[in-house]
């Protein structure tokens, strides 16, 4: 196992931050990129590795790989067009720690020669697959890393969701990178609970005013979460706030009952809760709790599809538990933070748990199912 396979294996998602200068699909993106000083910053920023393209279609040489070889202690990631061995061992020699393969651009047998060289000459292989054929191809060949790109690279159209259906296909024993179309904190997150280790990004980076700040703001944690919506203006504020998360109460209980899982911008996922029975409201995801005593349990899960992906600790239906941020430090795996949280203790709370996800909802309002907007607005800040 390579240092970059290592990186990318680490717990939590991790994140390839890419120098690119332009792109086929977009045009020139950052044409005065410095490869040297951005592999600096994104390590800094918590990048587990730096992809750099080292293709002129990209405005990319050997000469960039150079530059953030010479700048970055990290794992480097060489990015390109790669059919032949003599071009590994090249990229080897100028301090790649890893190679991209295009499945795509190689038969069975190339893409075996491929691989077998990277192995000889201790260099990791990402193997890039764009659909269902390819990424059974990326298994059979034994590839360790595999990468799942949303884009066509025959059209360049980003289909995100296709793409996660196909992370969520991938064997759990493999690292999984999700590749393309990841501009928000939502879509990473998405990823992730699909099944995917890590991220690649360039272009979003490439296009901000600051790629560190970026790349910062992509993965950091906790993920916001604003519940009980049950109008479309509310929606929009928790959006332009900042929120990650839009939690839609489909639970018979509750005042803050909504009509139904209202639209979400990209920049968000849609979470329909639930207590007792799940019900099949369209939704990115679904939270639901046990029904005791008539009302909602304590705990619930979140779950994408079938799978349970975190775990819920919340505070009792309406009841004080003292022992409510105790329980959830100590509870193992992904967790979301609900029950009292407010603009005023939701910082404690997250140093007190380092949760996955905050939520909250009565504490935002007006009155129930009506948000407060300032209240929204003070609630993200905080959390950040």
């Amino acid at each position: 196992m390579g240092r970059f396979r290592d990186a990318l294996a680490a717990p939590g998602l991790g994140a390839i931050a890419e120098v690119k200068r332009r792109s086929p699909s977009a045009g020139d993106l950052r044409p005065d990129a410095d490869p040297a000083q951005l592999s600096a910053e994104f390590a800094a920023a918590g990048a587990a590795a730096v992809s750099i393209l080292v293709d002129q279609r990209f405005g990319g040489s050997l000469a960039d790989l150079r530059a953030a070889r010479s700048a970055s202690l990290g794992p480097i990631l060489a990015k390109g067009f790669f059919r032949e061995e003599a071009q590994l061992d090249e990229l080897q020699e100028t301090g790649a720690d890893a190679v991209l393969l295009l499945l795509r651009d190689l038969d069975g047998n190339r893409a075996a020669a491929m691989l077998s060289r990277a192995e000889e000459l201790g260099l990791d292989a990402l193997v890039e697959a764009h659909d269902a054929d390819e990424l059974e191809r990326a298994v059979e060949l034994g590839a360790e890393m595999i990468g799942i790109n949303a884009r066509d690279l025959s059209t360049f159209e980003v289909d995100r969701g296709a793409a996660l259906d196909l992370v969520a296909a991938a064997p759990r024993d493999r690292v999984i990178v999700a590749e393309s179309g990841i501009t928000a904190r939502a879509h990473g997150a998405a990823a992730e609970l699909a099944g995917a280790d890590a991220i690649l990004v360039g272009s979003a980076l490439m296009r901000a005013p600051d790629p560190a700040a970026k790349l910062r703001e992509l993965l950091s944690r906790p993920l916001v979460k604003v519940c009980g919506l049950t109008r479309e203006e509310d929606v929009a504020v928790a959006a332009q706030t900042g929120a990650d998360l839009a939690g839609f109460i489909l639970a018979r209980e509750t005042p803050r009952r909504a009509p139904s899982v209202l639209p979400v911008p990209d920049t968000m996922l849609s979470v329909a809760v639930y207590v007792g029975e799940r019900g099949d409201a369209p939704s990115d995801l679904d939270q639901l709790y046990p029904r005791e005593d008539r009302h909602r349990a304590r705990d619930g899960v979140l779950l994408r599809g079938e799978e349970q992906v975190a775990k819920v600790v919340d505070r009792g239906w309406q009841r004080e538990d003292p022992g409510h941020l105790e329980r959830a430090r100590t509870t193992e795996g992904r967790i979301v933070l609900a029950g009292g949280l407010s603009p005023e203790n939701v910082r404690d709370a997250i140093e007190t748990v380092r949760p996955w996800a905050v939520d909250a909802s009565s504490s935002l309002e007006i009155e129930p199912g009506i948000k407060d907007h300032e209240r929204v607005r003070a609630f993200v800040e905080a959390a950040r």
